[in-house]
Formats: structure tokens, sequence, C-alpha cells
């Protein structure tokens, strides 16, 4: 079993980290297979310790069918044999320990697979049975039960797809996302020991932390109601009883020291610090900031009202600019339109990815001076653009349930580039990749980046090395003319020009680093971020 990392004896090491996003299947391809898996993490953890980063997030890595990203969980102690074995992932979470990187599992708790063995039993068992009773089950409506139960929407954005399946027994099921995942039922006490049984199981194995996917979704209203006809509360969405939920858990983190980040995405502020009460959640994503367009008073905006959502509450905020479910930030700050919405995703949408490529790495310098914590979605370190997957190898449940509208979130999901000259750009040795590479996807590559000081790897590398240098205090932001961002953190300064034209540096005494070079007069060009030491 692996042994935790000797850091952990720093409590509150995940409020200010660095956490590196880990989507395995697109990773590295450790036995040329075409897919991802432990053995090519294994393989490439000197370089993210290279990077400097804090921390590993896995995105799921269990057994599943692969219906939905491996977010269709089969079983939650077994690694999907695609990835590698238990044992592996135990090697792995050691051997990153030893390099003082941290190891953060994902938990998928609204729904498991059509194949998890639960379920499995509930369909043979039939209407009325007990096995039945740990997901939601209910008759049809109509005089012959042909309608669904209820009128709950589907949570993939653009889907058209209802939510309830009937199966030939007449009895519905309920699944907020696809027919392959069932929700399960929180208020059966065997499923919340379940979970809690599954979280022991992992922090035994030396993980640091827990990513808790959908976490708002997870209770219902027991009636079942029309959401038309019950609103508020809502019917399904960010209910009161979830918070005794995660109070039991947070006592089960406790423990083992364990943190938990969760995926809550909520407009109501009071509503979502509530998650994150002592005794509840360690900190949670913060979606306002990812999907902000390139503006200088939304971001502002932004940024204040994370940070004072979370002050209430003494949590840290959290900053990321895409992951593995949003456009790639190169492209999307390249586009006419630079904030993130699942409803507007369309095919065609063009971009400017030297635009984009200019203002990613101002972002870069931004996010990772603010105070809390950063995560980074692979690939993000080297700039890779959203990609074009041609309609016949897209992948994505998403696209299906829209109707083949959106182009659905493999475009940033294909797999990395890790040297220019192999084949495959380096990502396998044998089979071709699950996802095609772009033509261009050599010109990315991990190994000229590293020979390139200015490349968006060696940005990176560099400004994680340098980030303690704004220390743990607060924000304050800094007269600045219209159009850019300054602040200041304990004795270095972050200023990012989003207006159209230069813009000079406040006073300092030296400059730290930048995200492009300044203007023959020392002023920070359009799209340019610098940190200076006061």
């Amino acid at each position: 079993m692996g042994q935790p990392t000797p850091a952990r004896k720093d409590p509150d090491w995940w409020r200010d980290a660095v956490i590196y996003q880990v989507y395995v299947r697109s990773f590295a391809d450790g036995d040329g297979d075409g897919t991802g898996d432990l053995a090519g993490v294994r393989a490439r953890l000197p370089y993210l310790a290279e990077l400097g980063v804090d921390a590993l997030w896995f995105t799921p890595w269990y057994l599943s069918p692969l219906k939905d990203g491996g977010y269709d969980v089969a079983d939650y102690r077994t690694i999907d044999p695609a990835f590698g074995t238990l044992a592996e992932a135990e090697k792995l979470i050691a051997e990153a320990a030893g390099l003082g990187i941290r190891t953060i599992v994902d938990i998928v708790p609204n729904h498991v697979s059509d194949q998890h063995p639960w379920f499995r039993a509930a369909l043979a068992a039939g209407p009325g049975s007990p096995e039945r009773e740990l997901f939601h089950f209910r008759p049809g409506r109509g005089p012959h039960g042909e309608l669904p139960p209820n009128d709950w929407p589907s949570q993939f954005a653009g889907s058209t797809e209802p939510v309830w399946t009937r199966l030939p027994d007449g009895d519905w099921y309920l699944h907020l996302f696809t027919p392959e995942q069932p929700d399960l039922n929180w208020a059966h006490p065997a499923v919340r020991q379940e979970h809690e049984d599954v979280l022991r199981f992992w922090f035994e194995r030396g993980v640091a932390g827990v990513r808790i996917d959908s976490a708002a979704l997870l209770a219902k209203d027991p009636d079942l109601p029309d959401l038309a006809a019950h609103p508020d509360p809502h019917p399904f969405l960010d209910r009161d009883e979830l918070h005794d939920i995660y109070r039991s858990w947070r006592r089960v983190a406790d423990e083992y020291d364990g943190v938990f980040v969760g995926e809550v995405w909520l407009p109501d502020p009071e509503r979502f610090a509530r998650y994150l009460r002592p005794d509840e959640l360690h900190t949670a994503f913060n979606f306002s900031f990812l999907t902000c367009p390139w503006d200088a008073g939304r971001l502002r905006a932004a940024i204040d009202t994370t940070l004072a959502e979370h002050a209430p509450v003494g949590a840290p905020a959290t900053w990321v600019l895409c992951n593995h479910d949003v456009t790639r930030t190169v492209t999307r700050y390249g586009r006419a339109d630079t904030a993130f919405d699942f409803a507007t995703k369309a095919f065609g949408t063009p971009a400017d990815l030297a635009l984009g490529t200019r203002r990613a790495r101002a972002a870069a310098l931004l996010s990772l001076a603010l105070p809390g914590a950063v995560y980074l979605y692979q690939g993000e370190e080297l700039g890779l653009p959203e990609a074009d997957i041609p309609l016949e190898s897209i992948q994505d449940p998403m696209h299906f349930r829209s109707g083949g509208t959106d182009p659905g979130r493999d475009g940033c999901r294909v797999p990395l580039p890790w040297a220019a000259g192999l084949p495959y750009a380096g990502f396998g040795s044998r089979e071709e990749p699950w996802l095609p590479q772009p033509a261009d996807w050599p010109s990315y590559a991990v190994d000229r980046q590293r020979r390139d000081p200015h490349s968006m790897l060696s940005l990176y590398r560099t400004a994680i090395a340098l980030r303690r240098v704004f220390g743990a205090g607060p924000l304050t932001w800094l007269p600045a003319p219209d159009g850019v961002l300054a602040f200041a953190r304990a004795d270095a300064l972050c200023v990012v020009n989003l207006s159209a034209t230069p813009a000079p540096l406040p006073a300092h005494s030296r400059l730290l680093l930048a995200s492009g070079p300044l203007d023959p007069t020392g002023r920070l060009p359009q799209d340019t971020a610098a940190w200076l030491r006061a």
C-alpha cells in the first residue's frame, strides 16, 4: 500500500497548492495500445515534479464501460484494465509522494454505471424490490404508464433527451446524465455507507484528497415532483439534505487529514459558501472565474466575488482556466466571445490562436498570483488549443445527446504531445491514440518546449517556482488605468493589461516575470501580464 507523503505534516497544504489535473486516458500511453494508462503517468512523474506541482487530481480511473469518459463507474475499488491495476495505482500514489506530490482521486456519488453490480441486481430483481430502492425507479404517468414520471431536464447542456428510461417491466429509472448512468438514491442508508467505505478505501491507500463530481445534485425530493410546479426548493439541485451528507464525509476525511474539493455549480454565492463551512468541504471549484470573458472589469468582479463569498467561512478560493469539460483557454481567448457557456458551444467557431495564446500566457500569471489554490489541466502548460475532432471520431455523449449540434468535449481531451519526432508525438509507441491528434500537435511537444525559454511550458515552470513571492496574505487592488488589473500581495505586484494600449508599470524595484516582452519604453503591452517586486 502507498505511504502518505511526508509533506502531509502540513495540514494546510491545500490552501495555496498548484494541483495538476490528469485525464489518464490522454496523458501518456505506457503500453502502446493507444490509451493513456498508469504506467504512462508513472514514467512522467519526473516531468510533473520538474513542473513544480503540489498534487495530482486524477479523473476517474475506475472500472468503467467508458460511456462518459469514466464518470460511469462500475467498481470504485478496481482500476479499469485499460489503465492498469490497483497495485499500479498504489505504486503511483507512493512514487508521487516520494517526489513530494500528493494524489487526489475523483468520486462520482450522484450515479453509477448501468454495469455496476447494484444496478444489475436491481434490473434482475424487478419492480418493488429492495434492490431497486438504491436507485430512483418509478411507474410512468399516462393511462398505460407510457409517460416519464416527471419533467426534469438533462444535466447535459443542450440535450433534448429525457432523464428517464423505461424498462420492459414497465418501471422507469432516473438518470440526470445518460441512460448508462442511473442516479443513486441518497436517502437510502446503504448508499451513504458504501460511499463512506469507498472514501476510507482510498484514504487508506495514501490519497491526500477527493474531488467530488456533481456535488450539488445528490439529494432529490422524495416525491420527485415536476420542476415546473416545484421550482423552489429545487427538487434535485442544492438541497439542504446535502449538507448532512458532507458533514458525515468530513468526519471520515478528518480521520486521515484528507481534503475535499467539490464541483459545485451554483449562481447564489451564499448558497455556494454553505458547502465550505468548517465541518463540510474544504474547497470548491470556482466556475465564475473559469467562465469569465477576457475583460478587466468582469475578471475583477469575478475575483472580488470569489474572495468575498469564501471569506465568511474561512475557505481558500480556487482558480482554474480550463478542465476536461471546457474549451481550452488558448482557443476560447482567441474567439470574439471569450466567455464560456455550455449552451453556446458550436461547430466552426473561429479563433485567433496567436491572440488566444498571448492572453492565455497573461491569464496564467494572473491565476497563479491570486490567493488560494490553482488547478492546472493537463496540456494547458503546453498552450494546447482545442482540437477539431472529425465527426466520425467523436465519442463524447454530450455531442450525441444534443442531436449532433454540440461538438462535445473531446476537443480538450486529445492525447498529449511529448516528443515531436516520435510516432503520435510521443504519446504512445504502437497503436493510434483513442482520439486523433491534429497534424500540428508535434509543434507543441514537451521536448521542443523544454528547449525554448520563451515557451508556454517554460513560463509555467518559472511562474510556479516563483509564485511564493506573493506570500499567503490578502489581495490589495492598486490604482490602474481602465482595462488594467493591478494588485499587491506581500511585497510583490501583479499587473495585467487588457486595454488596447501599452500601460505603464507601477513603481517597483525589479521585474520578476512577464508573459511577454515589454515594449521599447518599458510599458506593458496589450494582453500581457507582469510580476514585480515592490
